[in-house]
């Protein structure tokens, strides 16, 4: 898996796959801005983890045989340019530590295709073991409660 550092000269494909917040109709589907694409899609071989109080699902590599549902937005050149930074601010992407890596991973959309998109997966790995985080066991964020109440921190 490839990991989004600064200065990549190749930016790779504009697609995202987005898991929780950002979902369409979820409460961060507005930083998402415009220009896009949906298409339901899984991922597989991470774990989905809820964070509380944060109020905010955190992606983590798992067993081969993990999935998370989600959703792949695929963008037009002009709108993922405009986009990427913002996904990149909310996911703490250059939050010293970050809290978030964007890392390069094969997703299968519904009907089987196969696709490469980018994943926020989550950094603080010591996080994932505190009270207050658990696994989602449907790898679908939109069973979780209390998903509609954002942490302190906004997110």
């Amino acid at each position: 898996m490839r990991r989004y550092s600064p200065g990549m000269s190749d930016p790779g494909p504009p697609r995202v796959f987005v898991y929780g917040t950002l979902l369409p109709g979820e409460r961060n589907a507005h930083v998402a801005a415009r220009g896009f694409t949906v298409r339901p899609a899984t991922l597989r071989g991470f774990t989905l983890h809820h964070l509380h109080p944060e109020g905010y699902p955190a992606l983590s590599p798992g067993p081969a045989d993990a999935a998370v549902r989600g959703a792949v937005l695929t963008y037009d050149p002009p709108a993922w340019e405009a986009a990427l930074p913002c996904l990149d601010d909310l996911e703490g992407l250059h939050d010293s530590p970050p809290l978030y890596t964007r890392q390069l991973a094969s997703l299968q959309v519904d009907g089987g295709e196969d696709l490469t998109a980018w994943v926020y997966v989550y950094a603080r790995a010591d996080r994932l073991r505190a009270p207050g985080a658990s696994v989602v066991p449907s790898g679908d964020w939109r069973d979780v409660p209390d998903r509609d109440q954002p942490g302190a921190d906004g997110r």
